[in-house]
């Protein structure tokens, strides 16, 4: 199970969120054969922080989406929700707003993806 975003995605995402909100970070390390290589680390952990590239884990993606209603499994009043659908080993992201005349819907292989997805839309509609 994916547990955090991607190098890309979090490129991405630095753009457009507060980089206070990611709980992690990628930072290019060189290791003992020479070779350069990503690894990712809890954001207070740092070696060298001017190579580090903001990370989400899937709380903190959680955290950023509006009107967290992740406990319940209507949008009675507007918000977001996240589940799996089994049987096309997928997950479906929706939101809706208060007045109920914006939903959107997103499906990913993972729920990480399908955050991600939605944060974009969000971005793209200013509504985040």
């Amino acid at each position: 199970m994916k547990a955090y975003t991607d190098i890309d995605q979090s490129k991405k995402l630095a753009e457009i969120l507060p980089l206070e909100s990611a709980d992690m970070h990628w930072q290019y390390i060189e290791e003992d054969n020479g070779q350069l290589q990503w690894f990712y680390f809890p954001k207070d952990f740092s070696i060298n922080q001017h190579d580090n590239i903001p990370c989400w884990s899937l709380s903190a993606l959680y955290d950023i989406l509006p009107n967290n209603k992740k406990e319940t499994t209507t949008l009675s009043r507007g918000g977001w929700k996240i589940e799996p659908i089994e049987y096309l080993d997928n997950w479906w992201c929706e939101y809706e707003d208060e007045n109920h005349t914006k939903d959107f819907t997103v499906t990913a292989d993972n729920a990480i993806d399908a955050c991600v997805e939605m944060i974009n839309k969000l971005h793209e509609q200013k509504i985040l």
